[in-house]
């Protein structure tokens, strides 16, 4: 599925509930300054693989909203987007990570992430992401 398979095409071991911070920033009132630390830090935060599955499907639903938007010009498929979008990805935070989302701080980086897992977990790379990140995930 999204991300839970390493090379072997086993699954990775869980990891524990909350590790110590790993990255520079994730320690509270210390700011990331840039989008090459960031993205470690980010797969860091989803490295359940229910979390990232419940960010995939919100993620695919509000791109299919977003077209649907684009296509009708019905404004209610474009809140419905940020319904699916923000509801799946907190609620995976919330309930499975046990974190906050990074959109509370970092909002445009972690919009920018989300995608851009959605595209690695959709072209079958984010695997090898995660074990180029999060060597506890190997």
């Amino acid at each position: 599925m999204v991300g839970d398979g390493g090379p072997s095409g086993k699954p990775h071991p869980p990891l524990p509930r909350r590790p110590a911070p790993r990255y520079k920033g994730d320690v509270a009132g210390e700011r990331i300054q840039s989008y090459g630390a960031f993205w470690p830090f980010y797969l860091g935060e989803h490295s359940r693989p229910w979390t990232r599955r419940l960010h995939f499907a919100g993620t695919t639903i509000a791109i299919g909203c977003l077209i649907a938007w684009a296509v009708t010009g019905r404004g209610a498929f474009g809140l419905s987007a940020l319904g699916a979008g923000y509801g799946f990805a907190w609620i995976s935070h919330f309930f499975v990570e046990k974190n906050r989302p990074a959109t509370f701080r970092y909002p445009l980086w972690s919009l920018l992430s989300d995608f851009r897992m959605w595209g690695l977990a959709c072209a079958g790379r984010l695997d090898g992401e995660l074990a180029r990140h999060l060597p506890a995930a190997r």
